[in-house]
């Protein structure tokens, strides 16, 4: 018999959630601060903004313009929380998830599909104050894993998981 992923190995901290919007958020938050995207989708943002109230103030100016100036604006801040909403319409049909963190890697089940990752697969880990979120290697952290920290059975179970990852990868 194979490994499903839901084997419990010594020293291993098992999960089990459903994805909320959340916790895509707050994974694509970690992503865009080690990318500096916050910076520019912001000073995008505020730029947008500032045409809009300059067309507003121009004389024989367009409302349109000044309105489609402010559409783009809000639509850039609001980026994140659109490209969360896609990304929890793609996870959640799956139900629950179960995830394992050991010395092998995350190993994440649901009831269509089992996904093991090893720890290769990271080049870190950031602690917020409600989840775990590693980064991906590849250039543009195009991949994340987000461990929401409400998953664990017991609170200490919190502490074994960030000795885990500080044993196995890095914070970044």
């Amino acid at each position: 018999m194979t490994d499903q992923g839901r084997d419990t190995a010594v020293g291993a901290v098992e999960l089990a959630y459903r994805p909320r919007r959340g916790d895509i958020v707050a994974g694509i938050a970690v992503r865009d601060r080690k990318r500096g995207l916050v910076f520019v989708r912001w000073g995008f943002a505020l730029l947008f903004a500032v045409l809009g109230v300059g067309t507003l103030v121009a004389y024989e100016s367009s409302a349109v313009s000044a309105g489609l100036a402010f559409l783009c604006a809000a639509l850039i801040w609001a980026l994140p929380h659109l490209q969360a909403h896609q990304v929890i319409r793609a996870v959640q049909w799956q139900g629950e998830y179960r995830t394992k963190v050991s010395a092998d890697g995350i190993t994440t089940a649901s009831d269509h599909c089992v996904l093991t990752q090893f720890w290769t697969t990271f080049r870190g880990y950031r602690e917020t104050r409600d989840h775990f979120v590693l980064l991906s290697r590849d250039r543009n952290i195009l991949c994340v894993e987000v461990l929401p920290k409400r998953a664990l059975s017991a609170p200490h179970d919190a502490d074994r998981v960030r000795a885990l990852l500080d044993r196995h990868s890095t914070r970044v």
